[in-house]
């Protein structure tokens, strides 16, 4: 008997019908004498439609509340699966993210996870019973309501995963898998049999999908098995896993294209020691995330400093670097939201030479002018214009040749 933590997605629970068609799957397992724990999000769009609500009556919403209102999606889906798991027999049981002991810190709207408390869900495995969980949410040490960030029920799945000593965590989704790039984007793109934990993190982190990038942060520290699967088709999907020397010789294993970025500049900072650490520690205080960081040479003493955050934190964000720089007696603040981030990524980066000129080269012959430059060991990022950067993937997903499968 193994036991196994599945995870369904908004677009796999967006309806009566798909609730209906989740629960067949599950019941399979069930009958197959596995020990199961089930993670749901909330209806596909209903996270989106709370979060309407909560700005049609306030300009800047309380985050305590709003995690109180957003938690609410994912009760209704575990709710009616529970409901309809019992209907075909299945001894099923709904749980809030309280009553399945994920305690958080608290950071309302984007909670850490501090400790999990397993008693409730293994005594109920125990008995037979399959928990459905719902997903995206915890309770502070103060018991009030906390979410855990968009995707937030794929960090729910692994946290109880890894809690639960589970065999593998499945994360259903609309897709079978992660492919070399957004098929949307690239018709081409092809399906990967199996990618590193660190390939995963730095994908999910520059605009893939697919997986929350905390998620994937917990797997790798706690070597949990992950399988990206279609909630839609039958068929094996794609192994997050322990890097192998296989991946090594493989030189890019994804590309992705990142719109939800915006540019910040801070323009005439004098140029004395400490000015950036003042930025960037207040900024990391309001728990917005910075990306890129590029500083100017400086000239007559002065100097601009350049950077990155997501749209989603832009407004809070502008509000504080506005207030730092007549601090610290810079010129202005500008803002470009027109950008993207166009993103190769691959072990085999570690042990190949050439790549960044091959892809600066290749932008060169689309015409695409570079903004900026970020590289790691497996990475290198550039911010675009955000209206070349299908282009941008396209051309690169056809200079690395990844449309065609590995040889053997």
């Amino acid at each position: 008997m193994a036991r196994f933590v599945k995870k369904f997605g908004g677009t796999s629970v967006g309806s009566i019908e798909r609730i209906q068609h989740v629960a067949q799957l599950i019941d399979k397992t069930y009958r197959d004498g596995h020990q199961l724990v089930v993670v749901l999000s909330a209806m596909s769009g209903e996270t989106d439609r709370l979060t309407k609500m909560a700005s049609e009556v306030s300009s800047d919403p309380d985050d305590r509340e709003l995690d109180v209102l957003l938690s609410s999606g994912e009760r209704v889906t575990i709710a009616l699966m529970a409901m309809m798991l019992k209907s075909l027999g299945v001894n099923a049981r709904s749980f809030t993210g309280r009553q399945v002991g994920i305690v958080t810190d608290g950071a309302h709207t984007k909670a850490r996870v501090s400790r999990v408390d397993t008693k409730r869900v293994l005594a109920a495995l125990n008995d037979g019973v399959v928990p459905i969980v719902a997903g995206f949410q915890g309770i502070n040490e103060a018991s009030d309501v906390t979410t855990l960030g968009r995707g937030g029920s794929d960090l729910t799945a692994v946290v109880l995963a890894a809690a639960l000593k589970a065999d593998t965590c499945f994360i259903y989704t609309d897709v079978d898998g992660v492919y070399t790039a957004d098929p949307n984007m690239v018709p081409s793109a092809r399906r990967l049999e199996k990618i590193s934990y660190e390939e995963m993190l730095e994908l999910a982190s520059l605009g893939a999908k697919v997986l929350q990038t905390r998620s994937v942060e917990l797997a790798a520290k706690h070597q949990v098995p992950v399988e990206v699967r279609s909630s839609f088709q039958d068929g094996p999907g794609t192994r997050v896993v322990k890097e192998d020397t296989d991946m090594e010789h493989v030189l890019v294993s994804g590309i992705t294209g990142d719109r939800h970025q915006a540019k910040v500049t801070v323009v005439g900072v004098p140029d004395q020691p400490g000015i950036a650490a003042k930025i960037f520690v207040a900024i990391a205080e309001a728990a917005v995330n910075v990306d890129m960081i590029i500083q100017n040479v400086s000239q007559d003493s002065l100097t601009d400093i350049s950077f990155t955050v997501p749209r989603g934190d832009l407004k809070s964000a502008i509000r504080l670097v506005e207030v730092l720089a007549k601090e610290v007696g810079a010129r202005t603040v500008e803002v470009n939201e027109a950008i993207a981030k166009v993103s190769l990524v691959g072990v085999g980066m570690r042990s190949h030479s050439g790549v960044a000129a091959r892809m600066f080269a290749t932008l060169s012959r689309d015409g695409i002018n570079i903004m900026m430059i970020s590289t790691s060991e497996i990475k290198i990022s550039c911010v675009v214009e955000e209206k070349y950067m299908e282009l941008a993937v396209r051309g690169l997903h056809q200079e690395f040749e990844l449309e065609k499968p590995l040889a053997g």
